[in-house]
């Protein structure tokens, strides 16, 4: 139940945000290691298992979890415990983080999403939410909310379009309009939401919460001029490049 061991587990399911993580200072690496650790097994819980059931049983476990420690308990889990230490000290808020665990329920099942509000809210309550808690546990205040969520939404969105393929195969509708004119426009949405939150220009102190955003705006540049990467599954940067814009974003603090 320490810190290594949420670091362990985003190394394993979520290098890209690893990678980001390590280029910012311990402080911040103690505050959002749990907290990310927190989402990778929010997000992957409705697929370990085919029955529903469960599927539920096992984001009520988290959702339990986040209520327990702003109560001052903690549950014996490796990821759970770390979690409560910075849900207390932070004091973030139960709302933000139940609506994380909530909007899972959509991998459950194999309904499409009713509309693009629809989509946009999924994205706002995962990737947005967790870059508000992100900034809320360095720091933030509540007038940088709106630039977080924008940038964590484009984010958050960059991730989703890299999952299609694989969303598709597993038998589920991922986007509103999956016609490469509508990935195109989405992928500019993105940018637009993306250069809004850069123009809020963040504190220093916020940094490491948006640095995992380091490749949102190549990749949707990238997938406003070429669609069909998204369905192709090559909506992907060079190794070089991946690992230039992180050099620079972290030195900088710009993304």
């Amino acid at each position: 139940m320490t810190l290594d061991a949420c670091a362990a587990l985003v190394e394993r399911g979520d290098p890209d945000r690893f990678a980001a993580t390590m280029a910012s200072p311990p402080p911040a690496r103690a505050r959002l290691f749990p907290l990310y650790a927190f989402n990778l097994e929010a997000a992957r819980a409705p697929w370990l298992t085919k029955e529903p059931m469960i599927a539920e049983m096992r984001l009520q476990f988290w959702r339990d979890a986040v209520e327990e420690a702003a109560e001052g308990r903690a549950r014996a889990h490796e990821v759970a415990a770390p979690l409560a230490e910075v849900i207390r000290a932070a004091r973030l808020p139960v709302p933000v983080l139940d609506r994380v665990v909530e909007a899972r329920r959509w991998d459950i099942y194999r309904e499409p999403f009713a509309d693009e509000a629809a989509f946009a809210a999924h994205l706002d309550a995962t990737a947005g939410g967790l870059m508000w808690l992100s900034g809320l546990a360095l720091g933030a205040a509540p007038d940088h909310e709106a630039a977080l969520r924008a940038i964590g939404w484009a984010s958050g969105l960059v991730a989703w379009l890299r999952a299609v393929p694989e969303l598709e195969a597993r038998g589920r509708l991922p986007l509103p309009d999956g016609r490469r004119e509508a990935v195109a426009a989405l992928a500019r949405h993105g940018l637009t939401l993306l250069n809004e939150g850069r123009a809020a220009r963040l504190p220093a102190s916020l940094r490491p919460a948006i640095l995992p955003a380091w490749q949102a705006g190549a990749l949707l540049r990238l997938a406003a001029a070429e669609p069909g990467r998204v369905a192709d599954g090559t909506l992907h940067l060079s190794e070089f490049s991946r690992r230039g814009r992180l050099l620079w974003s972290a030195a900088t603090g710009r993304i």
